[in-house]
């Protein structure tokens, strides 16, 4: 399934991701809430005993770093939203997107051009598996090109 991150801990992985290899207290700092030294620390252990971060030891300071990176925990997050938020439907999820009113003309003139960038390399389900065309794709290339 990926990487699963909860609130606090994404709070604390964003830290390590902006400003690379933290203290317990550094991260404390950058946090936008009220949290205790203790907590950090505490929240750092638990993500290194999943295997997220990783520390080096600095006289008696601890300076902690990301073990995942930022990209696969957007995957990850981005799966699971489409799976408890949209019923597993990404198409779901990009009309939604799409209808958001915050969007600019810019920002929706960006995204047709990503999706004609896709539709013209032909689309895939799964990453791993060679890149398909859609057979409708095919058949209006050919009514182009005739």
């Amino acid at each position: 399934m990926g990487v699963a991150f909860t609130e606090r801990e994404l709070d604390i992985m964003a830290v390590l991701w902006a400003r690379g290899p933290s203290t317990a207290a550094e991260v404390r700092t950058e946090l936008t809430d009220e949290i205790t030294h203790n907590t950090v620390q505490k929240m750092l252990s638990i993500l290194e005993e999943k295997g997220h971060v990783a520390h080096v030891e600095e006289g008696r300071m601890h300076r902690f770093h990301a073990l995942v990176a930022r990209e696969e925990a957007g995957t990850s997050a981005f799966r699971r939203l489409v799976d408890k938020m949209f019923a597993g439907s990404a198409e779901a999820l990009l009309l939604h997107f799409v209808r958001d009113e915050r969007l600019t003309r810019d920002d929706l003139e960006r995204a047709r051009g990503v999706l004609s960038a896709r539709l013209d390399d032909g689309v895939a389900a799964d990453p791993k598996s060679p890149k398909q065309t859609p057979p409708q794709l095919k058949r209006a290339r050919r009514k182009d090109r005739q």
